[in-house]
């Protein structure tokens, strides 16, 4: 079943909502953005890549010639940039419905930072989209129904919060930083529902991993030197999950856009694959892991969110 058949039967109407979809110049932010416009959503893709987002601007019409799509430029890697993008998207006063905190990497062999200092991964992943929900709250909460959905990964069962060292400076290593920042996305997701609770909001917060995708992450990797023998252990266990377990994006994509928009979703939920191990599958609900359900561990790392990028959720 690819996208367009699934949220025809499965999801509801949409006209009249506006969602934002980041990372929507391909793989999921792609399919998750073609999804969202076909059900009449008025969908706004954001991407670094800008001639990639005009070309999936075209590609989405050519699918739902009646599509109200907008592509606005954004760079999740500079927190003054988010800003910028968030106080033009706001200007218009209009309530943003739906955002999907998607954009990612696959963090690089060799420790590398963002224009802010943070490790790129945790900086794009994390941070990022953790200040543009904080500059992008009014307008969500101008909606009567806002829903935030982060994406996360089957690696949170992986990952762990290095909260002495969340930059990795100490002991840097691709695999780490790409399972605490999916990790981190999982518990800060869980983490705003709690406050949306506690403040009042309507708002529901809930959580998305797409199992195994073959999405082009791993392009960024093309040309990087080897920095350990581990490094090549990883790109041989990258290519097997990959080829043999992995599914189309447009398969992926549906655990993240029932998330987005299905009627029976509730704030605090976790959707992945209904398959063997969460691999791949139509969308279910799945288990959170224990760090997501510790009230402790999630306001820890919100309230360093909030040091490190100076934003709050107010």
């Amino acid at each position: 079943m690819n996208t367009l058949e699934w949220v025809q039967r499965e999801l509801p109407g949409l006209s009249g909502r506006r969602a934002l979809v980041t990372g929507a110049a391909a793989g999921l932010g792609y399919e998750t953005a073609l999804g969202l416009a076909a059900r009449g959503a008025e969908v706004i893709l954001a991407d670094r890549n800008v001639e990639g987002g005009q070309a999936a601007l075209r590609r989405i019409r050519e699918s739902v010639p009646a599509a109200k799509l907008e592509f606005r430029a954004l760079d999740l890697a500079d927190l003054s940039a988010v800003r910028g993008f968030a106080e033009a998207l706001s200007a218009d006063g209009c309530a943003l419905d739906i955002l999907v905190n998607n954009a990612g990497i696959l963090p690089p062999l060799a420790r590398r930072i963002t224009a802010d200092g943070f490790e790129l991964k945790f900086g794009i992943n994390v941070l990022g989209h953790f200040a543009l929900g904080a500059q992008l709250l009014q307008s969500l909460r101008r909606s009567t129904a806002p829903r935030v959905v982060w994406v996360s990964s089957l690696v949170h069962r992986q990952g762990k919060l290095y909260f002495d060292d969340l930059q990795l400076e100490r002991r840097y290593e691709p695999e780490r930083a790409y399972n605490q920042a999916k990790l981190a996305c999982l518990v800060l997701a869980m983490e705003l529902q709690a406050r949306a609770d506690a403040a009042g909001w309507a708002l529901q917060a809930v959580a998305a991993h797409p199992g195994i995708s073959r999405t082009g992450i791993g392009d960024s990797r093309q040309g990087q030197q080897a920095q350990r023998f581990t490094d090549h252990l990883a790109a041989i266990a990258f290519r097997i999950a990959m080829g043999w377990l992995g599914q189309a994006p447009g398969q992926g994509a549906l655990p993240i856009l029932k998330a987005a928009a299905a009627a029976d979703v509730k704030g605090g939920e976790f959707y992945g694959p209904d398959g063997f191990g969460e691999f791949r599958g139509l969308p279910r609900r799945v288990r959170l892991s224990k760090p997501a359900l510790d009230p402790a561990v999630r306001r820890r790392l919100w309230e360093a969110c909030e040091g490190l990028t100076g934003e709050r959720y107010v």
